[in-house]
C-alpha cells in the first residue's frame, strides 16, 4: 500500500531543493550583471523579475544610464538570443515582423517566402518604442500577448522564451508617440531607471575608462530560463498576499474605490492583468532573494512598477500636483 504522506514530503522535499537551486543560480545571474552594471540593483531586479515572471519591461530613464548596456547584458547572462530595434518615426511593421517576397525557382515557378524579421528573438529590445508610429507600435500587440505574428494571412510562433524590453527616453518629447493603454498593460512592470549614488558613479567611473574592458558571461540557458519560468508558476502564495494583491488593486479602480483620492484623481485604474502581474512578480522576487514564498513587503515593493503604467491621473490631479506615485502610495499605506 502506497504511503501518500511520505511521497507528498518527499515532494514536497524536492520542489524545496529545486527552488533552492534555481535562487542560488540566480544570485550568480545577479553577479554576472553587477560586473557590468553599477548602482542600479533595483532596476536590475525589476528587470530579472519581469523575465523571470514570463514578462515584458518597460524601461524609462534619461540617456545615458545604461539602459541599452543592461539588456545587451542580459541577453548573454540569460543565453538568450537578443536583436535590438532602432525605432524611428519611420519604422515600418514590416522592419519589425518581417515580410513576404516573391521568388522564382529554376523551373520558372513563383512562390512567396516569408523573411522573419526582428521579432524572430528569445530577447527583443526595442530602443526609444515611442518614437515609433502607432501603426508600427500595434505590430508588437500580438508578438507581445500571444508570442506569434501573423504576415499574408499565415501565423507565424516566436521563439521561447520571449521577451521585450523596451526603453523610452521621458525628456524628448518632440517627434514621440505615446504608447496606447492597450501596449502599456502588455508591460509586466514599468522600471524607472534614476541616477545611480556617488559610490556607484565612482567605480563606475573608473571601471569603465581603463584599458580592461569587462564582457558578461552565460548563467543560464534559454531551457532552463524556461523551466525556472514553470518552477516559479507552482510556488505557494499565502491568503494574505493574495488579499493584498486584490486589496491594492481593486482599490485603485476609480468606480467603488474607498480611497478618496482614487475617485477625485484617478481617470482609469487597473485591470484584472495588474493582479496576475502582481502574483507573478511577488513570486519572482521572492526566489531572488532566496525565500521560498512571498509575503506582503514583495506585494508593496512591486505595487509601484506594476500599477504605474496602467493607471492615468484625469485633469484635476495633473492641475494640482498629484503624481500617480503619491496615489499608489495611499493605496499600499493600510497594508505596511
Amino acid at each position: 500500500m502506497t504511503d501518500t504522506t511520505t511521497l507528498d514530503t518527499e515532494s514536497g522535499a524536492a520542489f524545496v531543493k529545486e527552488v533552492e537551486r534555481l535562487g542560488s543560480r540566480l544570485t550568480r545571474v545577479r553577479d554576472a550583471v553587477g560586473k557590468l552594471i553599477f548602482g542600479q540593483q533595483d532596476v536590475v531586479d525589476e528587470t530579472l523579475v519581469t523575465v523571470l515572471a514570463g514578462g515584458h519591461a518597460l524601461l524609462i530613464g534619461v540617456p545615458g544610464l545604461a539602459k541599452t548596456r543592461l539588456v545587451e547584458t542580459l541577453g548573454v547572462v540569460l543565453g538568450l538570443a537578443d536583436k535590438r530595434i532602432q525605432c524611428t518615426p519611420d519604422l515600418m511593421p514590416a522592419d519589425i515582423l518581417g515580410s513576404e517576397v516573391l521568388e522564382e525557382d529554376a523551373d520558372g515557378r513563383r512562390s512567396f517566402r516569408f523573411i522573419e524579421g526582428p521579432v524572430f528573438a528569445q530577447l527583443l529590445m526595442a530602443d526609444e518604442i515611442n518614437r515609433a508610429s502607432p501603426r508600427t507600435q500595434s505590430a508588437l500587440l500580438q508578438a507581445m500577448q500571444e508570442h506569434t505574428v501573423s504576415v499574408g494571412g499565415h501565423t507565424y510562433r516566436l521563439p521561447a522564451p520571449f521577451h521585450v524590453l523596451a526603453t523610452q527616453n521621458p525628456l524628448e518629447q518632440e517627434g514621440t508617440y505615446p504608447l496606447p493603454e492597450a501596449q502599456l498593460d502588455r508591460f509586466l512592470l514599468q522600471v524607472s531607471v534614476g541616477y545611480p549614488d556617488l559610490d556607484a558613479e565612482r567605480t563606475m567611473l573608473l571601471a569603465t575608462t581603463g584599458s580592461e574592458d569587462v564582457k558578461p558571461e552565460p548563467v543560464l540557458t534559454a531551457e532552463e530560463l524556461i523551466q525556472a519560468q514553470r518552477l516559479l508558476r507552482r510556488i505557494p502564495v499565502g491568503e494574505s498576499v493574495v488579499e493584498a494583491i486584490l486589496a491594492i488593486v481593486r482599490s485603485g479602480r476609480p468606480d467603488g474605490s474607498d480611497v478618496g483620492s482614487v475617485r477625485r484623481h484617478v481617470a482609469w485604474g487597473p485591470g484584472p492583468r495588474a493582479s496576475q502581474a502582481l502574483m507573478l512578480a511577488v513570486r519572482a522576487r521572492a526566489v531572488l532573494d532566496g525565500r521560498l514564498a512571498p509575503s506582503v513587503d514583495d506585494v508593496l515593493a512591486l505595487a509601484h512598477p506594476v500599477l504605474r503604467h496602467r493607471m492615468a491621473l484625469n485633469f484635476a490631479a495633473r492641475a494640482e500636483g498629484v503624481t500617480l506615485d503619491s496615489v499608489i502610495d495611499q493605496l499600499c499605506a493600510p497594508h505596511r
